[in-house]
């Protein structure tokens, strides 16, 4: 089985990489009575939303962000920005995993911008994301948030298709993310990843593992006994498979996990994120039905 995927996968390759997508997608949410609405929805090229979903009542705005290709390849740029108005709640996800194939010669680059204006509040929860052998990529993510917003968001990169007996041995990834509120720097973080380098071996880097995730949260203080309770679940969770850690700064939780299955990646962020919705956002967490299509 895993053969005939790898197969599926270099033919798409091979159907798409003859001249490479400019794709651009502009969302906007604003409050209306209560109601958070999909007001603004524009797209150049093969980025889009098809409609608002309303899974949790009509306070928050679930929106799936469609990539229809199924895959990335070298010189393939990709621009998402969305403004979430005063007192609106946006969430927005992925219906799979993110594929980005070989670089071809070209850098392939992902900008994702957000502002998110006062009382509001955004989550950015989107699969996987999967870099195949020899992937050149940039990924950029910018948040803007206003004095009481609050933001959620989650990363988990795969580097190689292990399901397939693929290793990320070249190619290079680079990946930058800050978050400001009301103008001010409150994250900022910056990194590359080049195929079959001290950084994917190292234990300053990766240490040999293949994954690695990483959930934002940037609201309200969390109590310390949500935090301990989360520890303690994911390190039961985990049973010595992997690492895991929290920690709450200033202006920021930053959760990590670092191994090998992907499927304990999501579990483990999905976790957190239940953990500390309510507390950032004050509201439950409701299973996602996308992550298990």
């Amino acid at each position: 089985m895993s053969s005939d995927l790898a197969l599926l996968d270099e033919q798409i390759i091979a159907a798409i990489a003859i001249a490479p997508w400019q794709a651009k997608l502009r969302l906007g949410f604003s409050d209306d009575g209560g109601t958070t609405r999909l007001t603004e929805r524009s797209h150049v090229g093969p980025l889009r939303v098809q409609k608002a979903l309303y899974p949790e009542g009509g306070q928050i705005c679930h929106a799936i962000i469609v990539h229809p290709p199924g895959g990335v390849v070298g010189g393939d740029q990709l621009e998402i920005a969305m403004s979430v108005q005063a007192n609106a709640h946006a969430l927005l996800a992925t219906p799979g995993a993110a594929k980005w194939y070989k670089a071809n010669g070209k850098i392939s680059k992902q900008s994702v911008q957000m502002t998110v204006q006062q009382a509001a509040s955004v989550e950015w929860l989107p699969q996987e994301t999967i870099f195949f052998d020899a992937a050149h990529v940039q990924l950029s993510q910018t948040i803007n948030l206003a004095k009481d917003a609050s933001f959620i968001g989650c990363d988990i990169l795969c580097f190689g298709r292990t399901a397939s007996g693929e290793s990320f041995h070249s190619g290079k990834i680079s990946q930058h993310s800050t978050i400001r509120r009301e103008g001010k720097l409150i994250w900022f973080e910056q990194g590359a990843v080049t195929g079959g380098s001290l950084a994917m071996t190292g234990l300053l880097g990766l240490g040999g593992n293949t994954v690695c995730a990483t959930l934002l949260a940037a609201g309200k203080t969390v109590p310390a006994a949500v935090i301990a309770a989360l520890r303690e679940e994911a390190s039961a969770l985990l049973a010595g498979a992997g690492s895991f850690g929290v920690t709450q700064l200033k202006a920021v939780i930053v959760v990590r996990y670092l191994g090998n299955a992907s499927e304990m990646a999501r579990a483990l962020m999905l976790m957190a994120w239940r953990y500390l919705r309510p507390e950032i956002i004050g509201r439950e967490a409701v299973a996602l039905r996308i992550w298990n299509t």
